[in-house]
């Protein structure tokens, strides 16, 4: 694919980069038209924003480090070599979601009415960071002997190996997150209770995300119990599992509550 896109006098533009400028500005708008629904107003959404994008900043790179922390202590220049473009989606997602709890609760805001609010936004943004991960080369599969393998030939791929067919296992994730968020704006206008879309988001990515990692091919993000899943499957079961049960917990009780409103 096309990890650089094109150059302005010294200056370098790359896809990823582009790619997740495109998802925060798609995220901005979404936000920024839900304001009156949600009761926010553009100053504290904007705030929310920032607090939001430095959260899945440090999240990301912290994880991404510690995919591999002996080497990076040893080699601290191929760390900050990919600076832009590693990162690691639990990482962030993990960070963002405490770091966000605390705001709201700052600021006095509903918490689970907010992570709805911020649950389309965050796919819009997660759909076009795999997008640029796609471009990049970043996050790929395993070699593929099936006619629609990707070969990703630029010399700054980061496939690796470059130049033979790859599971096209980004452009998998990207339909997992884009039918994720349709399903959220269909559930959006009847949802049974605060924080059911967020929830959502998370169960559906989880079970996407187990399946696709049988096919990447970035091995050195290592394994867990003999080889049995890695890394970010065994996060994968963890959110899946916590997310259900607060989904059921949720539930039954938005169920109880519309009970006593019947009587």
């Amino acid at each position: 694919m096309y990890p650089e896109l094109f150059h302005i006098g010294g200056f370098t533009i790359y896809s990823y980069g582009l790619c997740i400028l495109l998802g925060v500005v798609a995220a901005y708008i979404y936000f920024s038209r839900q304001t009156k629904a949600y009761g926010l107003s553009t100053d504290k959404v904007s705030e929310m924003f920032l607090w939001c994008v430095a959260a899945v900043f440090v999240g990301g790179k912290v994880f991404y480090f510690l995919e591999k922390p002996s080497h990076y202590l040893a080699h601290p220049s191929d760390f900050f070599e990919n600076f832009g473009s590693g990162f690691v989606f639990y990482g962030s997602f993990l960070t963002a979601v405490p770091v966000l709890i605390w705001w709201f609760r700052k600021e006095k805001l509903p918490v689970w009415d907010m992570f709805d609010f911020i649950g389309v936004g965050g796919a819009m943004v997660h759909a076009f960071g795999k997008l640029g991960c796609f471009m990049a080369g970043c996050c790929h599969g395993k070699v593929c002997h099936s006619s629609w393998g990707v070969v990703f030939n630029h010399p700054q791929t980061h496939a690796d190996p470059a130049g033979v067919p790859l599971y096209p296992v980004q452009l998998w994730d990207i339909g997992i997150i884009t039918s994720a968020i349709i399903i959220m704006l269909l559930v959006q206008k009847r949802k049974q209770f605060a924080g059911q879309l967020f929830l959502i988001y998370g169960l559906w990515y989880a079970a996407g995300r187990y399946f696709t990692e049988n096919y990447r091919g970035d091995e050195e993000r290592g394994y867990l119990f003999n080889g049995l899943v890695t890394h970010s499957q065994f996060i994968a079961i963890l959110v899946f599992a916590i997310c259900l049960g607060i989904y059921i917990w949720r539930l039954k009780t938005a169920r109880i509550h519309r009970g006593k409103d019947e009587v």
